[in-house]
């Protein structure tokens, strides 16, 4: 496994205090990634939509100093300062230390904000370590200005995927594919990569909106859940099933086949949480509002013959997915009939977005 690559080289320029600001989405995997080995290797490919309006917005006020043994930097979200959520990020500079040596001559003071729930099932470690990513490249940008712009997204897919594996699929966008697949040229377990065919009209702008069933903290988190499948019984199956169904939706994506679509997205839902349900511990996530809305979903599409369908990530939240010529309609039977599964009746409506933007 070649890691060289990212390894930085020696600094050219000399920086003493420097802001970047980065938006970065969150992205809903349509095949899931549920298993991973060190260091944030998944045990099958998968793909996503990167998202439009959920998103983390992170900005680094990189000040030089003496370099030092530590990672030097404070950090704010929402305005608030965070000490509960230092240990991840000091895990995650560990990780990348090797790959971006200048971030022991430097402090740095973060400062993040979600257009979102935080722990709410909506990948919020994918938008909040792909900002910190995107910044330390801007920063080594600078220190060395010939990087190319393909080599600077692919490095930061690179760090987000040491701090979060969904994180790698965070920095471009509209469909990215993360983890080595024979069928998906320049794919790669080290980073995320770009949907390199052309995907049919009908995924163009496809609308995802977010019932938020349940906004408390996620029941288990992803890297005890992604630990399960260490000895599960059944992970072996799994891992071949969803680069199989990968390949499938590779050609969906490119012939526009939205019945297929469906079918696969939802099995694809189904099934993570059926290893959840079938690990030890177990876990069942889904939370009553989750099934209640699962079936009127299935229910308005045989009565209107629609091509809406769900995906659920690791907790207890529906991500609703429908063309848009459906919106108008679609949105209508949410807020008339789903939105009452919301806490609060809440929930988010996006669209498929293009990956990180700098501010």
């Amino acid at each position: 496994m070649n890691t060289s690559q990212f390894i930085a080289k020696s600094v050219e320029k000399s920086i003493e205090k420097v802001t970047f600001t980065w938006q970065t989405p969150s992205n809903i995997a349509l095949v899931k990634y549920w298993g991973k080995s060190n260091p944030q290797i998944p045990k099958n490919a998968s793909i996503s939509f990167t998202l439009n309006n959920c998103h983390t917005i992170t900005t680094i006020d990189f000040v030089k100093k003496e370099k030092s043994e530590t990672v030097d930097f404070d950090l704010f979200f929402e305005g608030k300062q965070k000490d509960e959520f230092k240990p991840k990020i000091a895990e995650f500079f560990k990780r990348v230390e090797n790959y971006c040596p200048y971030i022991f001559e430097y402090k740095m003071i973060i400062n993040s904000e979600n257009s979102f729930p935080h722990s709410s099932g909506i990948a919020s470690s994918a938008s909040g370590l792909s900002a910190i990513a995107r910044c330390l490249m801007s920063l080594e940008s600078e220190l060395n200005p010939d990087l190319s712009e393909e080599n600077i997204n692919k490095k930061a897919s690179f760090l987000a995927r040491l701090g979060s594996g969904s994180a790698s699929r965070s920095v471009e966008g509209p469909l990215v594919v993360w983890g080595n697949h024979p069928e998906i040229e320049g794919s790669s377990d080290l980073f995320g990569v770009k949907f390199p065919y052309k995907v049919h009209p009908v995924f163009k702008n496809y609308q995802d909106a977010i019932l938020l069933v349940d906004k408390g903290e996620k029941q288990v988190s992803s890297t005890i859940g992604h630990n399960l499948m260490h000895n599960h019984p059944y992970a072996e199956s799994r891992f071949k099933q969803a680069n199989e169904n990968l390949g499938k939706m590779s050609e969906i994506l490119q012939n526009g086949d939205l019945k297929a679509f469906v079918n696969l997205v939802e099995s694809e839902a189904l099934t993570l949480h059926a290893m959840m349900m079938t690990s030890n511990p177990y876990f069942i996530l889904m939370k009553p509002n989750t099934l209640e809305i699962i079936n009127k979903i299935w229910e308005y599409r045989e009565e209107n013959n629609s091509n809406i369908c769900f995906t659920l990530d690791a907790g207890a939240n529906v991500h609703v997915l429908y063309p848009e010529n459906e919106k108008e309609k679609v949105n209508q039977f949410i807020e008339n009939e789903l939105s009452e599964y919301c806490q609060k009746n809440q929930y988010i409506c996006d669209n498929v977005g293009f990956g990180a933007k700098k501010l």
